[in-house]
């Protein structure tokens, strides 16, 4: 009896053994199977109503219609009020944000959990689930450097500026020639500690299981204890609500 069932356990193995190295041969060799790949990784750019990103997500399937996520995004968070000008009186002077006190950078680190809405029926159908996530947003704050004028501009072709900490008491507009280098004050960076919610809804359309593109789109709310200072005249919040739109690629395995 025990060499029967010792004999029939091998079997067992052998047959799950072969199986997989089977599975994973008809995958690699582009056959398009029907089974739950239980990992995957995706990387997507995203555009949202104050600025663009990058995000990085790594998945785990809990159940056939149910996803862990864990993401990973890197975003620039625009003050609504920014307008981008020139100084009129100079020919050759650069664009810049006038009023703008920081430039904005926010990494952010949640977990979350996509679900499935409808589910593919053939490779070129579409695949819906909705998702959230909640994590972690540290604000960046960049200060603003000019190139500012000298208070009485001597005339000729030749512009003499100075590379200064924009300051709004200081510097009125006859006096910016434009923005300084971006990475000026990159030293001087101040940390707002946060958080943030997101709410999305996604549409993969990859013609293979084990490949993933998508098109995802939804709200997401960083918040932070206190008033982050991005402009001058004008008002300063706390909560920055913003509509996005991502575009994702990835694979996936077992």
């Amino acid at each position: 009896m025990l060499r029967k069932i010792s004999i029939i356990s091998l079997f067992v193995i052998l047959a799950n053994s072969i199986f997989a190295q089977d599975a994973t041969t008809l995958v690699q060799s582009g056959v398009d199977l029907n089974v739950i790949y239980r990992n995957e990784a995706t990387f997507g750019v995203l555009a949202h109503s104050n600025g663009f990103g990058i995000t990085y997500r790594r998945a785990k399937h809990m159940t056939a219609d149910r996803k862990r996520v864990i993401e990973f995004e890197f975003v620039n968070m625009s003050h609504p009020k920014e307008v981008k000008t020139v100084n009129p009186y100079y020919e050759n002077s650069k664009g810049f944000y006038y009023g703008e006190l920081n430039s904005m950078l926010i990494p952010r680190i949640g977990l979350g959990y996509q679900n499935v809405l409808y589910r593919k029926a053939e490779r070129r159908s579409v695949e819906i689930r909705y998702s959230y996530y909640l994590g972690l947003s540290l604000g960046l704050l960049k200060p603003v450097y000019l190139e500012i004028l000298p208070k009485n501009p001597t005339s000729g072709n030749e512009v003499n500026v100075s590379t200064e900490r924009y300051d709004p008491n200081v510097h009125t507009m006859d006096r910016i020639y434009g923005a300084a280098p971006y990475f000026k004050g990159i030293d001087e960076l101040s940390v707002y500690p946060g958080g943030y919610l997101k709410l999305g809804l996604s549409f993969e359309y990859g013609n293979t299981r084990s490949s993933v593109k998508a098109v995802e789109t939804g709200v997401t709310f960083d918040a932070y204890p206190k008033v982050v200072p991005l402009m001058a005249y004008a008002k300063n919040y706390q909560v920055f609500p913003s509509f996005y739109i991502s575009l994702i690629f990835g694979r996936k395995w077992f």
